[in-house]
């Protein structure tokens, strides 16, 4: 029997180290003995942290297997029901759909996302400068499209660009079959130039996706809890920006003023620049990409540049659910562009397909959280303070939790919360609509700490391009930790200092009005 325990052995989780693969077995063991020693509660909270160190070894195992099976041991332990897995999905079927479908649809616009990216890249020569554009397009894009897409069409263009330049430096032609992962091929003088590029590319990666918390806090469409909560609150798209903008625009100008510091300064892993050497290359394959444009290729190019403009438009006024829309891109783009073979759709789909069940896995473990009610003694806390120092609590704990956990469910939690108090007279509707900024911007702005607290930074995590440039879970937190610190710094000051006496103003301007939300009207009519 010793060769097969040795083939078992080593078909475990296939090239993880050893000692990875006897944590997990560990976790496995250990989650039965917790439970009948010190109860579910316990328990939970260990699988939390068993399933972020499974996201932290992203690098050395795809988190979806170790991860999975902590997450469908708890389920056969019974600490979360199948039900509230498959109901926890339910509630996120809009994210799985874009995950699914607009991904894809992105895959197809690469050549127009390249063929601009590259411009932009090799004509801004300097480094601030380009990282403050990611950002700020991060950010403006984020505001009207889903964070997930516009980390998808950064991904795209930054895979293309390391394709392109890994190839050159591998002494290959751009026809020749090519395996960029592998660097063995790579000419020694071109290996410093190429550590360079990957932190060149590390650096406008994070930029990007710090943008997109940036932006995506602002408006109605921005995150999905922000449509929650404004549903509940009763707040239409100027209302909720209005409401947000005493906490949200400053944390706007602190994150591009921490983006350009951090640069400036060569702080955190930033500062690499783009190598002569590589940038030579961006342009002779810019220059011959232009050179080779025949009629058919601009036509590929107008037809991608018009479904990035219907996609715009679709999903600013939400016209239909995103991944429909995502799906409605495929459609047009590959019909019209002549990619009708089932090999070449096939391939846009796997990035984006392992993601997506990783996603489910985390609704188990979100599960987990619910059934257990892990969260249920920090909401009772919070929720006996009183005044400032209540919306201020909101907002730091709301910000801890969605570290941890999925900030849709962390949303809803707090806002039930939260309305029920309204609904007892617990608290006024004033104070309600400054927990409900609280709440909201808290999901938003300190889950910037981990990968697991943005779905946008672990879907960038967990893409083929993270070990491409060496991007682990502990150098993204790094990375992070200076927009974590200066954002919820600046938020929390705006929270106390800044959100109630802007709020006043809004009132006495005519700005905002005094109204019950249709949630709580629903409630009183029961």
């Amino acid at each position: 029997m010793t060769p097969y325990l040795q083939a078992f052995g080593q078909n475990f989780l296939d090239h993880a180290p050893r000692w990875y693969k006897l944590t997990i077995v560990g976790f496995l063991i250990l989650n039965p003995l917790l439970l009948k020693s010190v109860g579910p509660f316990f328990t939970g909270w260990v699988l939390i942290l068993e399933f972020i160190f499974t996201l932290a070894m992203a690098l050395k195992s795809y988190p979806l297997q170790p991860g999975g099976l902590l997450a469908l041991e708890a389920v056969f332990l019974g600490m979360a029901k199948p039900e509230t897995v498959y109901h926890e999905a339910l509630n996120n079927f809009s994210v799985i759909l874009l995950l699914i479908f607009m991904v894809a649809g992105i895959y197809f616009m690469k050549d127009l996302l390249l063929y601009v990216f590259a411009k932009i890249v090799v004509q801004v020569q300097s480094k601030t400068k380009l990282a403050l554009i990611f950002s700020g397009m991060g950010a403006l894009l984020s505001a009207f499209l889903d964070a997930l897409t516009v980390t998808a069409v950064i991904i795209a263009v930054a895979v293309g660009f390391f394709k392109v330049y890994h190839r050159v430096a591998s002494g290959k032609g751009m026809q020749d079959e090519h395996d960029h992962s592998v660097d063995d091929e790579v000419e020694s003088l071109q290996r410093l130039d190429l550590e360079e590029f990957r932190g060149f590319l590390r650096n406008l990666l994070m930029h990007g996706a710090v943008g997109t918390a940036l932006g995506g806090v602002c408006t109605l469409v921005g995150e999905p809890q922000n449509l929650l909560i404004a549903e509940k609150a009763g707040w239409n798209f100027l209302e909720f920006f209005i409401r947000m903008s005493p906490v949200t625009l400053p944390v706007l100008g602190v994150g591009f003023l921490t983006c350009v510091s951090v640069e400036r300064f060569q702080w955190f892993g930033y500062g690499f620049g783009l190598p002569s050497a590589v940038r030579d290359i961006l342009l002779r394959f810019d220059q011959e990409t232009s050179r080779k444009m025949d009629h058919r290729c601009t036509a590929r190019l107008i037809i991608q540049g018009c479904a990035m403009l219907w996609l715009m438009v679709a999903l600013a006024f939400h016209l239909a659910e995103v991944g429909i829309i995502g799906l409605s891109v495929i459609v047009g783009v590959t019909a019209l562009n002549g990619i009708i073979e089932e090999h070449q759709l096939g391939e846009a789909f796997k990035e984006a397909l392992p993601f997506t069940a990783l996603l489910v896995v985390f609704f188990a473990v979100v599960g987990v959280i619910q059934e257990q009610h892990l969260f249920n003694g920090i909401i009772h806390y919070v929720l006996a303070m009183d005044g400032d120092h209540q919306i201020g609590m909101f907002f730091i704990v709301n910000g801890i939790l969605s570290a941890i956990s999925d900030n849709v469910f962390v949303a809803t939690v707090y806002i039930e919360q939260v309305l029920q108090a309204f609904h007892q007279g617990v608290i006024t509707r004033d104070q309600f609509d400054l927990l409900a900024v609280a709440i909201n911007t808290g999901t938003n702005i300190p889950s910037v700490a981990t990968p697991n607290g943005q779905a946008a930074f672990l879907f960038l995590l967990t893409s083929t391009l993270a070990p491409l440039i060496r991007l682990s879970y502990g150098r993204m937190v790094w990375m992070a930790l200076p927009y974590t610190l200066t954002m919820t710094l600046a938020g929390l000051l705006a929270v106390y200092l800044l959100l109630s006496p802007l709020t006043q103003f809004f009132y006495a301007q005519g700005l905002l009005t005094h109204h019950i939300p249709a949630a709580v009207e629903l409630l009183h009519g029961h």
